[in-house]
This record gives structure tokens, sequence and C-alpha cells, in this order.
């Protein structure tokens, strides 16, 4: 017998597009946490050309046996330590800066895996809320299910 429970598709079965626009938004707000593990910490040192002593005294804090990285309060939210102003690009008219990732090539896992958080993916109306505040959300590249699920699932 097979039970309708176990066999329903998920919500996001025809998949789901994402593509970031370095608006730095999933990097503030209210205060969290951006946990970094050993090796994350140890290709951040090698990035930044510092010992992983320096990383963990200048941008980790311990939370109860784990790693995070630190905060910057910043007009009233909290800034993960690496959200960084960067210069336009050349050919976007306007000169404007946009905010972004200062350690994008090395960031920590639960930063590649966004925004397929399971959070998010809970339902259509959960990732339709976090999308107001990612402009990234329903654009760009569509991720299949599989794909979707293999990040949300990545350690």
């Amino acid at each position: 017998m097979k039970l309708d429970v176990l066999s329903k598709s998920p919500w996001y079965a025809d998949g789901l597009s994402f593509s970031c626009t370095q608006c730095g938004n999933c990097c503030t707000g209210g205060p969290g946490f951006v946990w970094i593990n050993e090796e994350e910490i140890q290709k951040l040192a090698e990035y930044l050309k510092i010992s992983v002593l320096e990383v963990q005294e200048k941008y980790c804090r311990k939370i109860g046996g784990k790693v995070s990285l630190k905060e910057r309060f910043n007009r009233g939210f909290y800034d993960c330590i690496f959200l960084t102003e960067l210069p336009a690009e050349k050919g976007e008219g306007v000169r404007q800066s946009r905010r972004g990732c200062g350690i994008y090539p090395v960031r920590p896992m639960q930063c590649r895996t966004w925004p397929f958080w399971q959070e998010n993916l809970e339902s259509e109306k959960a990732w339709d809320k976090t999308g107001e505040k990612c402009p990234g959300m329903g654009r760009g590249k569509k991720y299949s299910q599989a794909e979707i699920e293999k990040i949300r699932d990545s350690e």
C-alpha cells in the first residue's frame, strides 16, 4: 500500500528560480548566526592571507561549542562582519555602490545554500515572504527539485 503522505511531491517540484543580486539583504537583519567550521576557517585564512588564529580572533565568536562569524551593529541592523560595500561595475550607468559578501568565493556553507534553507522551502508562502527581502528569488537560473534538495541538504 502506498501512502499519499509519502508520495506527495513538494510544492516546488517544478523547480525554483534564483540568482544572487549581491544586494546583501541575506547578510543583515536581526541578530543571528553564520556557522563556520574548521575547514571553512582554514579556507578563509588562506583567502585573507592571514593565520587561522587571526581569523578566529578578528572574525569569529564561540557560541556554545560552535563557531559563528561576528556581526556589526549598523543603523539598527546586525550585519555580517563580511558584508561590504562593493563598487559599481563598469557599464552599470548610474554609479551606485551595492552591498555584497567580502569573502564570496570562500563563504561558509550556510551562506552557499541560501535561499534553499528548509524554513524557506516549508511552503510557497514561506518562500514568497522571504522573496520580499531577496530580489534574487524568482529570477535567474531555475533549479530543479533534485538540485534544490541537494543544496538544502549540503553540509
